[in-house]
């Protein structure tokens, strides 16, 4: 394993955790396919020897995204642009609501791992699971798509539904462990 045993603590000081969206719908060229990075957020990472006894904890503030970039789209994404779509998903979507995943289950995946357990969403807990890349260097990688409306989220739409939000979002967390 490149990942000597031990418990690992991330967040925004050795990682990212990153929200991808894109846009469908009869006007989606005007709309954006969106990078948000969240900026409060924590993971603690038990590495073990045997992956059973490994666990994932993950924390994130549903009031803590920020747009990055804004891909696509007729016009380019300015400040005031970014700020109304960061308070759009602040009340309307994710309510500032933590957002939670705890492990029930690890197991071997390839090089990595394969973590299994809850998700919980604006109060709605579901089964999740997703991949997760154990670098050599140390680095530690995971990529899921969550489908929305699985936790009762209806995906942002506007100009009468015709630019509307696709209902899976990907969600990517990229950091270095450090005991």
């Amino acid at each position: 394993m490149p990942i000597d045993p031990g418990t690992y603590e991330l967040g925004p000081g050795n990682g990212t955790l990153s929200v991808f969206t894109e846009r469908t719908g009869a006007a989606a060229k005007a709309g954006h396919n969106l990078h948000f990075d969240v900026t409060s957020w924590s993971a603690t990472v038990t590495v073990a020897d045997d992956p059973s006894a490994s666990a994932i904890e993950v924390t994130a503030d549903g009031g803590s995204l920020k747009v990055i970039e804004g891909t696509g789209g007729m016009q380019s994404l300015d400040d005031d642009n970014k700020k109304d779509i960061e308070q759009t998903l602040d009340d309307e979507i994710l309510r500032r609501q933590p957002v939670t995943f705890r492990s029930s289950k690890v197991t071997r995946a390839g090089g990595g791992w394969r973590a299994e357990g809850e998700l919980t969403l604006l109060g709605a807990t579901r089964p999740f699971a997703f991949d997760v890349r154990l670098g050599d260097d140390g680095s530690i990688g995971a990529e899921a798509v969550l489908k929305q409306t699985l936790w009762g989220l209806k995906p942002y739409s506007t100009l009468f539904g015709a630019l509307k939000v696709v209902d899976e979002v990907t969600i990517r967390v990229d950091a270095g462990l450090s005991a």
